[in-house]
């Protein structure tokens, strides 16, 4: 069964953006993220959409407000990054006449325009953290206060941000506020780069190609099975919209009906550092199977299999503790840092460093110094002779 194809309105007037213009659900991955997103929809929590730029973060927010109940009520896409520091929190908020200069009449902001339906905050790692600030108490009060007015305005919304920026790393290099995060990360829904979801190539290839044929007047083109196994193996760092502008230049350029890989502009770039790259094809493995262990690796091994040979019981905890304990301690006992080291959630970090009593001897470390610490002073205020200051 063709699974359903979302496209972004107005597509046309879109020829300059960088996102995705079309989604389609043939890969087993994009089918599970179709899944979780009718269970998603009927809900008004707060929604946070991760991935990469050009993976359809909009067209899945705007399908997400279109199965759930404010669908006849407004969707409101705002980029946080599209406006300057000055001007956002005016385009969000609103503000009266009179609040800054320039301001001559009074304006509502995306909040309010979004009343009773969906606002949707692509990029909101872009804020800045005064925004986010004024973003949390929002969210936490759920109601605005114009610039320029002292009067509070009650708002019903259901907020889907987005980003292409790792939340986390942003929240250790306190450049986002971790309050904010824990606010927006009540239901998430990560979508994975087009590379990953290689049944999605060719469909969306497909539309695309009869999308421009249509636009530019052509006949129908195909295409051959060397530019098929050519894309299929493109790692695709752009994501929806470099296949897009790939299709694009191969119907200017292609000769007859047929699309060829000498027709397939594709970039050269490279995705992201720590980025996932698709499988490679059977029969290239053979120089990775053949990678020797690093000696950490090995190290690791022998030390395993001379526990194992102890017979000690209980052992899986022991060396789960062992390593939590070690790696809090390397973070200098910062648990989102050991989380994110770990590849874990902090709240299991937390968890575990209850359970094993680490934090309890942290806070008697730290209760035991502060008091050495006051017996110093009283110990040096006595050794003074009288009257001295």
């Amino acid at each position: 069964m063709t699974m359903p194809l979302l496209t972004l309105p107005n597509t046309s007037s879109l020829a300059l953006s960088v996102r995705a213009k079309a989604l389609v659900f043939e890969d087993p991955r994009s089918q599970a993220i179709l899944e979780r997103i009718r269970q998603l929809s009927p809900s008004d929590a707060t929604l946070l959409v991760t991935g990469e730029t050009g993976t359809g973060k909009e067209i899945v927010a705007r399908h997400i407000h279109t199965l759930s109940h404010r669908r006849g009520r407004p969707f409101v896409a705002v980029n946080c990054g599209a406006w300057s520091e000055s001007l956002v929190e005016s385009e969000l908020f609103g503000h009266e006449k009179g609040a800054f200069t320039g301001a001559t009449t009074s304006k509502a902001g995306w909040f309010e325009a979004a009343d009773g339906g969906t606002l949707f905050l692509d990029e909101i790692g872009d804020l800045s953290l005064p925004l986010q600030v004024k973003l949390l108490r929002v969210l936490q009060e759920r109601e605005v206060v114009r610039l320029g007015s002292r009067q509070p305005i009650p708002i019903d919304v259901r907020l889907i941000a987005a980003t292409n920026v790792n939340l986390e790393e942003a929240v250790i290099a306190r450049k986002f506020r971790e309050d904010l995060f824990y606010r927006l990360n009540v239901a998430t829904l990560s979508l994975p780069p087009l590379r990953e979801r290689p049944g999605d190539i060719l469909p969306l290839a497909r539309y695309f190609i009869e999308l421009y044929t249509h636009r530019l007047g052509s006949g129908p083109a195909v295409l051959t099975a060397e530019a098929t196994a050519r894309l299929l193996g493109h790692p695709w760092p752009g994501n929806i919209r470099e296949l897009e502008n790939a299709m694009h230049h191969a119907l200017l350029v292609c000769k007859g009906q047929e699309i060829t890989p000498a027709d397939l502009r594709l970039t050269a770039l490279q995705p992201k550092a720590g980025a996932s790259i698709p499988p490679p094809e059977q029969g290239a493995t053979d120089a990775v199977s053949q990678v020797r262990p690093t000696p950490q690796a090995t190290a690791l091994e022998g030390a395993l299999l001379a526990l194992f040979e102890q017979n000690l019981p209980n052992l899986h905890e022991q060396i789960e503790e062992t390593i939590i304990r070690t790696a809090y301690r390397y973070c200098d006992r910062n648990q989102l840092q050991t989380a994110r080291l770990l590849g874990i959630s902090r709240n299991i970090v937390r968890a575990r460093l209850a359970q094993f009593g680490e934090l309890a001897r942290y806070r008697a470390s730290r209760g035991g110094a502060a008091a050495a610490a006051f017996g110093r002073g009283e110990a040096s205020s006595a050794s003074r002779a009288p009257g001295t200051t």
